[in-house]
């Protein structure tokens, strides 16, 4: 049947005619490609735009968001108006007292603050030991005697690395304590610098509206400092303040029988402070059992800075921290005779301990040296005179 069908051949020309008139449109395979080709591109390169358009806009718009949505990380001054009352003594009771020994206090972070950044600048220095007799020279050189310093309430800024082993070989005790009080006066007076600076630096930063990157950084770094694991200013505030001269010579003078202790000549230990860790000197009437050390330094101001630390955050003085704050307030005058009274958790004596302390203080007029100045060695200094 199949066989029997002719078909009719038909040229391209001619089909493309019928096709036409049908109503399909015909063209070439290399075009309907190009074409393609190019309606691609187009939609590659405008999804390209977009995506380089959204990752340039991206940071500034998160910097922009953040800074207008995102609480900021600065103490809010809706703290200001407790820190204010905490200064002046408004809201000092007995609650915040306690919370300055509960949730506002790692003991922890300040013994690893304390110890590794005192041992770690320790380290560094390299005290040399002067002779007695060196150290009468110098002082003579530099007319640096305690009258004067009693007299005109300025001391000179000398810097003694070590005591001389000749101290407990002075008969004359007037002359071995002022020698003593010499030596560890301008160290205390540096430490109670470096103290004030960061505290006018405290005051400033809480006066701003808005705290920059760099001063959240610096309060964090100083929470840890003062083992304070919650962001409280009042705390800090309390906690970042001098000792009192008096007191911290009293105290030296006590734990090292003015200079001569074998914890102070070999150890450079003014304030018998203990230890655990292997950088130490053992007690030679330690219990049998006990495993403390006493706390060894390099060069003296090392001994210094760690007991200002340790009175500025141990939850043993934090009645002396709340007292010391009372007495800012109500005179701007910190008084020693009364603060010492709260030290009696530094000794295993007790009340014993601040009765001798007192003592110290009065027999020898250490007050003298309370409001005492030592000469700048920079402009910054030089403004909290």
């Amino acid at each position: 049947m199949l066989n029997n069908i002719k078909i009719k051949s038909i040229d391209i020309k001619t089909l493309r005619k019928i096709l036409n008139k049908k109503g399909f449109l015909l063209s070439k395979k290399s075009t309907i490609r190009k074409q393609t080709s190019l309606i691609n591109l187009y939609k590659i390169c405008f999804a390209s735009l977009i995506i380089i358009s959204f990752f340039y806009i991206l940071p500034p718009s998160y910097k922009f968001v953040n800074k207008k949505f995102q609480p900021t990380l600065e103490i809010e001054n809706s703290s200001n108006q407790k820190l204010t009352q905490v200064l002046e003594g408004k809201i000092l009771d007995e609650t915040d007292f306690n919370n300055e020994n509960s949730d506002n206090t790692d003991q922890d972070l300040v013994y690893q603050e304390l110890y590794g950044e005192v041992t770690e600048e320790d380290t560094l220095e390299t005290g040399v030991r002067l002779k007695a007799s060196v150290l009468y020279q110098l002082f003579e050189d530099t007319n640096y005697n305690l009258k004067d310093v009693r007299l005109n309430k300025v001391a000179k800024p000398v810097e003694i690395g070590k005591l001389p082993y000749e101290l407990k070989e002075i008969q004359n005790v007037k002359k071995r304590k002022e020698l003593f009080i010499q030596i560890v006066l301008p160290l205390i007076l540096e430490e109670n610098n470096k103290i004030l600076l960061d505290r006018k630096k405290l005051f400033a930063i809480l006066n701003k509206n808005n705290n920059s990157k760099s001063d959240n950084e610096w309060l964090n770094k100083k929470f840890k400092q003062y083992g304070i694991s919650k962001r409280d200013i009042p705390t800090l505030k309390r906690r970042m303040d001098i000792i009192p001269a008096s007191m911290a010579i009293a105290q030296a003078a006590k734990e090292t029988g003015w200079g001569t202790s074998r914890f102070a000549l070999e150890g450079n230990a003014l304030f018998g402070q203990w230890t655990y860790t292997d950088k130490g000197i053992k007690p030679a009437a330690a219990e049998v059992g006990t495993t403390h050390k006493v706390m060894m330094f390099n060069v003296l101001k090392s001994s210094v800075r760690a007991y200002a630390r340790n009175l500025n955050t141990h939850k043993s003085y934090k009645k002396m921290r709340y007292i010391r704050a009372i007495q800012r307030d109500n005179a701007g005058i910190l008084n020693s005779l009364e603060l010492v009274t709260y030290l009696d958790n530094y000794a295993e004596t007790g009340k014993e301990y601040t009765i001798i302390l007192k003592k110290i203080i009065e027999q020898n007029s250490l007050t003298d040296f309370d409001d005492v100045k030592i000469l700048p060695n920079s402009e910054a200094v030089k403004n909290l005179i």
